[in-house]
């Protein structure tokens, strides 16, 4: 006798492989977080426009918004990489006060008005790459724990800059430096371009290179990258110096913003771009983050900060509701995480 046996249908298509609703693995994707970010920017706007009306929905306030976010959101351009890989840095606003004092030194000023205004910039960029090498080294070689070791350098960088500085307010006299800072392309002000222009670059790095990669591959799994031949060490120490430049472009911005280099520049900022970047949905434990979700968590906050501004409110209001903006985000952050089928695999 025959015995027939039936082969047992698969949950999925015809490959076997499991489909679940179209809806709810785009929700739960980079993309459906976005989306939620740019509906949660478009109800803010919306608030912004029914309380403040034409205050708020002019051109000229919402370039000023665009402006505010830009230096805080190069800054955390450079904090996501590092969280991405499982790091945190917490010494980006320090860095970022520090090169506005060496870049407004006597000296470079003077250097820079009789050769090139670029001098200053190029100072104030490697000041901050200079710090990022000290926090990666400290880290990667001397295996200090980031939190501590970028706190280190928080306070080391701060104090430093009140030395140099003697505790003064440096103005910026190099006009060809003012005269770029102060100027638009297209109507919309260079800080904003800079801005742009960093997150497209960081956007690439992160997504259409190899140091992208490998730098999810270590938040995700650190020792798996190691075994799959990641020079692990190496890699942080980059990231660090590149967190650390990204400040020093930040205190070039702030430079031509306000025209003075001063210690106090940058203060807590470290606070307000880690923020951003959790809530544009950049997991602390590593292993993912986007780009463009950090963009949207610094437009967002900023936006945020110009509707309370328009509507006369307390800024400690503001800081309450931004409190419960980033503890909603990081709830939110572990339910989705504990849905994650990659988990496991993430975190080993």
């Amino acid at each position: 006798m025959t015995v027939q046996t039936e082969t047992p249908p698969t949950a999925g298509g015809e490959d076997g492989k499991p489909t679940g609703s179209f809806g709810r693995n785009l929700l739960s994707g980079s993309a459906g977080r976005n989306l939620g970010l740019v509906i949660a920017l478009a109800l803010l706007v919306l608030v912004g426009a029914i309380t403040a009306g034409d205050r708020f929905t002019n051109i000229d306030n919402l370039v000023s918004i665009l402006r505010y976010a830009s230096v805080i959101g190069v800054i955390s351009v450079g904090i996501t990489f590092v969280i991405i890989a499982g790091g945190i840095d917490l010494s980006v606003g320090s860095v970022m006060g520090l090169s506005t004092i060496v870049a407004t030194i006597s000296a470079v000023q003077l250097a820079s008005t009789q050769t090139w205004w670029g001098l200053m910039a190029i100072v104030a960029i490697a000041t901050g790459a200079l710090c990022g090498l000290v926090n990666g080294v400290v880290i990667a070689y001397g295996k200090v724990v980031a939190f501590m070791a970028t706190l280190a350098m928080l306070v080391a960088a701060r104090g430093l800059a009140e030395l140099i500085s003697n505790r003064q307010t440096e103005i910026v006299d190099v006009r060809g430096f003012l005269a770029f800072f102060r100027g638009a392309l297209l109507g919309v002000p260079i800080l904003v371009w800079m801005f742009a222009l960093v997150a497209v670059a960081g956007w690439f790095l992160l997504n259409r290179t190899t140091f992208g990669r490998r730098t999810v591959a270590i938040g995700g799994n650190l020792e798996a990258a190691r075994l799959a031949g990641v020079k692990v060490r190496r890699h942080m120490v980059a990231l660090y110096v590149l967190s650390g430049t990204t400040a020093g472009i930040a205190g070039v911005m702030m430079l031509g913003r306000t025209t003075v280099g001063t210690s106090t520049h940058g203060l807590l900022y470290e606070l307000d771009a880690i923020a951003a970047v959790v809530v544009g949905g950049t997991l602390l434990v590593g292993g993912r983050g986007t780009i463009a979700g950090t963009v949207l968590g610094v437009l967002i906050f900023s936006t945020l900060t110009y509707v309370f501004v328009q509507n006369n409110l307390s800024s400690s209001v503001q800081q309450v509701v931004k409190g419960i903006i980033i503890v909603v985000a990081v709830l939110l952050q572990q339910r989705f995480a504990s849905r994650d089928p990659n988990k496991a695999a993430r975190t080993g």
